[in-house]
């Protein structure tokens, strides 16, 4: 196997540099490789240079600043590696329009097909229909995916979702009624996040109490106000929510400071600073915790780029990626070992 050299250098100018090391990522001998990783010659792209390769990066929707910032990782993996790339979505997060992209960047002769999907169930139809045509399937968000070689995640999604809980429960002062929001209720890793931060909220927290349903938001922010609305007047005592999707925090934020109740409800969740600044400075928002998607995109990317070439992957590798120096692997999942938490404190020191 060729050396690896560390890449995305231009990508992590101003990334907040502070990585937690993960605990409780589960391993073992006999789960440290994909069951369904192939030899190379079963790939179409087997024996091509780099630059004879093509490879789709199919994401939830492109109207996302979150997924903009993935392609900018997508095209640095490119120009590392002269594999053609490009990155796609529905204008807005509809899976049944995913599954219809998804088709098209089949059809169109790709050598590899990297998913980030909004329902993991409606796509394993299209990654069976990719993996018997010989694409190397890759996803990112979909920790429970069948029909995939390797899914890629930044860390592990059990310990990220106790992550988030510990952060609410602090702020909480470890007592009082949240709520929980995810994107969709088919999105496999926010709802992994929730379901471990609601077992962990149950057995170290005995004081806090979980209200209302489980919140789906579609990845839209007015959804996300509303429903912390309606929360707020069915549970006037609710002190806290998690959202999952980058736009819950942020529509549950602007309804808890147009009520005038910042100082007594926490908001926390995965977002990024683009969408959150306003809100964390506000006091409305109390933190937000993700990755840096171009680091993922570029991983996932480089991993199907290795699965065609043959390379074994393995645990404890170094992907020659920021934040994937030492891989964990449970399963056919990947993950790294950072995630990027900011608060008030530190919010002038990340740039996305």
């Amino acid at each position: 196997m060729r050396t690896r050299t560390s890449r995305l250098s231009t990508l992590l100018v101003g990334v907040a540099a502070a990585s937690v090391a993960l605990a409780g990522c589960t391993s073992s001998s006999d789960t440290d490789t994909s069951d369904s990783e192939e030899t190379s010659s079963s790939w179409v792209g087997a024996g091509k240079d780099a630059s004879e390769l093509t490879f789709a990066t199919n994401v939830k929707s492109m109207a996302f600043d979150w997924f903009v910032r993935m392609a900018e990782g997508v095209d640095e993996f490119g120009a590392d590696t002269g594999v053609t790339v490009y990155t796609q979505g529905p204008s807005q997060a509809d899976a049944a329009q995913q599954v219809q992209l998804a088709q098209d960047q089949i059809a169109q002769g790709i050598d590899a097909l990297v998913a980030v999907p909004i329902d993991v169930s409606s796509m394993e139809p299209v990654f069976e229909q990719a993996l018997d045509e010989g694409i190397v399937v890759i996803t990112h968000e979909a920790a429970t995916v069948e029909n995939a070689v390797w899914d890629v995640e930044a860390f592990s999604d059990v310990a990220y979702g106790e992550h988030l809980m510990q952060e609410l429960a602090t702020r909480m002062d470890e007592t009082g009624q949240y709520a929980v929001f995810v994107g969709s209720l088919d999105s496999a890793a926010q709802n992994i996040w929730m379901d471990a931060a609601i077992e962990y909220q149950e057995e170290n927290y005995p004081d806090m109490e979980l209200v209302g349903d489980r919140q789906a938001t579609g990845s839209d922010q007015s959804t996300a106000y509303s429903q912390m609305n309606q929360l707020m007047q069915t549970y006037p005592e609710i002190g806290g929510m998690i959202g999952g999707d980058a736009y819950d925090v942020v529509g549950a934020g602007q309804a808890i400071e147009e009520a005038g109740l910042s100082d007594d409800i926490v908001a926390i969740g995965t977002s990024i600073k683009a969408y959150a600044e306003d809100l964390i400075r506000s006091g409305a928002v109390d933190f937000i915790s993700s990755w840096d998607p171009a680091i993922t995109g570029y991983a996932a990317n480089q991993v199907a780029l290795m699965v065609i070439e043959g390379e074994e992957i393995s645990e404890g590798m170094d992907l020659g990626v920021a934040g994937f120096e030492s891989i964990v692997i449970d399963g056919k999942v990947i993950m790294g070992s950072a995630w990027n938490d900011v608060t008030l404190e530190n919010i002038d020191t990340v740039a996305f």
